[in-house]
């Protein structure tokens, strides 16, 4: 466990998304140093590594469903650093929050297709 780190530490939180380990390369690609933790690392584990952030990564299950992984009840409440929820890591921000999350009529997966932005400017003339 890294008690003094001489970096900053991003954690990232693994609630079982195939994709954890590529979240945790592309932070790393990035130049910051990340460790993956289980999602239910408790809050000292957490804090013992004085994150500078922290990543709740997706997962295949949705907050609804029973057994579905949870973090640690008093996560939210004692972990003061910004917080990034994809996916599934964002279902559980909304509804720890109070947020309703809604399943949509149509499922995402893979390549998705935006709108076209419309002009703006950044400055009132």
């Amino acid at each position: 466990m890294n008690q003094n780190p001489k970096h900053e530490t991003v954690i990232i939180l693994d609630f079982g998304s195939q994709y954890t380990q590529l979240i945790a390369r592309r932070v790393r690609e990035a130049g910051v140093y990340c460790e993956i933790l289980p999602f239910n690392a408790s809050v000292g584990e957490i804090l013992a590594r004085k994150p500078r952030g922290l990543i709740l990564s997706g997962s295949p299950s949705s907050v609804y469903d029973d057994g579905s992984p949870r973090p640690t009840p008093d996560l939210l409440q004692n972990i003061d650093v910004p917080i990034l929820g994809i996916c599934y890591g964002l279902q559980i921000l909304a509804s720890d929050l109070g947020g309703e999350v809604k399943s949509s009529k149509s499922r995402e997966y893979g390549y998705g297709e935006g709108l076209k932005p419309r002009p703006y400017r950044l400055r009132a003339e």
